[in-house]
């Protein structure tokens, strides 16, 4: 039986969510296939973990703009390596799991997985397959470390996919599949029973307003 392993990490809920869907999918419609879904982070340093996703969480409700800064500087610079002398370290710890699960497949949501496999790769610690599967909608370039060895890129749209073509990324790597959902945004539900339920009467226009804070 082949494994497929696949990491997040919990800085906002998009990574986790389409790591879940990933798993759904695969679960559903590859029943040989053996798969696991981790927070690579969370089982490299817990305490880290847990300090980071606060101090995120944070920043992103009260300081947005703060957030902002550190994800566009994380680029270049100072961030980008502390994050990738610190990933460098970490892989060494997230080298027991692969080899205890030895999966065929490695997929990651975020680029923390990709970057901690692709150092194993090169050390030649692992020999599974790698896929980035950008949470994002702008190619940044902390997903492209070490991008020579990773075999797959799965994008959101095809204006990502140009983008890392002119970054020296290979064409036959990169797929424009959108950002993975759950299977239950394709079910279909009965209009006139939901209508019911919320209270609002079939025949008259609805109007709907999101908002947050």
């Amino acid at each position: 039986m082949k494994k497929v392993l696949i990491f997040y990490a919990s800085y906002g809920g998009g990574h986790l969510s389409a790591a879940r869907s990933i798993k759904e999918y695969i679960e559903q419609y590859y029943k040989d296939i053996e798969v696991n879904l981790v927070d690579c982070v969370k089982y490299v340093n817990k305490s880290l973990e847990k300090l980071t996703t606060k101090a995120y969480n944070e920043m992103a409700k009260k300081m947005p703009w703060v957030w902002g800064k550190i994800y566009s500087n994380s680029q270049k610079g100072v961030f980008a390596k502390i994050s990738n002398s610190s990933n460098k370290i970490m892989a060494l710890k997230l080298n027991k799991l692969l080899q205890e699960y030895n999966p065929d497949f490695v997929i990651s949501t975020h680029p923390f997985g990709s970057q901690m496999c692709t150092i194993l790769k090169k050390k030649e610690k692992i020999s599974a397959s790698i896929a980035t599967v950008m949470t994002d909608y702008a190619p940044h370039d902390q997903w492209l470390v070490n991008s020579s060895l990773i075999d797959y890129f799965f994008v959101a749209h095809d204006g990502m996919k140009q983008d890392l073509i002119k970054k020296g990324i290979d064409n036959k790597k990169i797929f424009v599949t959108g950002i993975p959902l759950s299977n239950r945004f394709l079910k279909n539900y009965p209009k006139k029973e939901i209508l019911d339920e919320l209270g609002f009467i079939e025949n008259k226009k609805t109007v709907l307003f999101f908002a947050g804070r």
